[in-house]
């Protein structure tokens, strides 16, 4: 005697969208780009552009994350760490967690990020148009 089960997707919880394309429409997205500058000033346009591109990505009802944001309160507590070292360990850690990444601007750090998530075989986004392209595929 053969049994078919059927289920709704709410009893399978996964989301329609996922179900039918393989992609979920919101996803945890990482924004990476150039922190380091010559001024404070200047690093904090920097900050603030990867902010904007995050609030953007929660308008959009992605998740957005910045490691920096994560990184910078710690390591500005600490007097006895490597800065870099430890901006960049908090930082890949944060992104390590991330479906994707959306990429502002090249720098050192913005591409160890990249490279990270490339790794994964996850996509990389260079605008938020290509993200909302991505699920149109």
């Amino acid at each position: 005697m053969k049994v078919c089960a059927v289920f709704t997707l709410q009893e399978l919880s996964l989301p329609h969208d996922l179900l039918f394309t393989g992609k979920r429409k919101n996803m945890i997205i990482g924004v990476a780009g150039p922190y380091s500058a010559a001024t404070e000033t200047e690093r904090q346009q920097n900050l603030d552009r990867m902010n904007a591109a995050a609030a953007l990505l929660l308008e959009k009802g992605h998740i957005p994350l910045i490691g920096m944001n994560a990184a910078l309160p710690v390591v500005n507590m600490t007097g006895n760490v490597e800065r870099y070292k430890a901006i960049m360990d908090i930082s890949l850690a944060v992104i390590d967690r991330c479906e994707g990444l959306l990429l502002l601007a090249e720098s050192p750090g913005a591409n160890r990020e990249r490279d990270l998530v490339l790794s994964k075989g996850l996509p990389v986004f260079r605008s938020i148009e290509e993200i909302e392209n991505y699920f149109l595929k």
